[in-house]
């Protein structure tokens, strides 16, 4: 860890993890862990057969395609408003 950086203690699915996070990462950092925790729960609920990896692996991948989606739906919505802006532009509104 570096000298800006401080540990902090997380729980995720009853196992504590220490991470080193600036003063102005903690509460993204907490947020990040409180919804992987969520997200492990709530598959091994689904499955109480699955290792804590698969468990694990299988949270990663529905965040990831959480992650894809929303960069998807980000992607249309900046493509919308270069499209208003231009009609605008020729429009002469501004």
């Amino acid at each position: 860890m570096s000298a800006d950086t401080q540990p902090v203690s997380v729980r995720i699915l009853d196992r504590e993890y220490t991470i080193g996070v600036d003063d102005e990462g903690r509460d993204a950092l907490m947020a990040a862990a409180k919804l992987l925790d969520a997200k492990m729960r709530e598959i091994r609920s689904a499955s109480r057969m699955a290792s804590v990896d698969r468990v694990a692996v299988l949270a990663a991948l529905n965040l990831a395609h959480e992650l894809q989606q929303l960069r998807e739906r980000d992607t249309g919505i900046e493509r919308l408003l270069g499209t208003l802006e231009r009609k605008l532009d020729g429009a002469g509104i501004d």
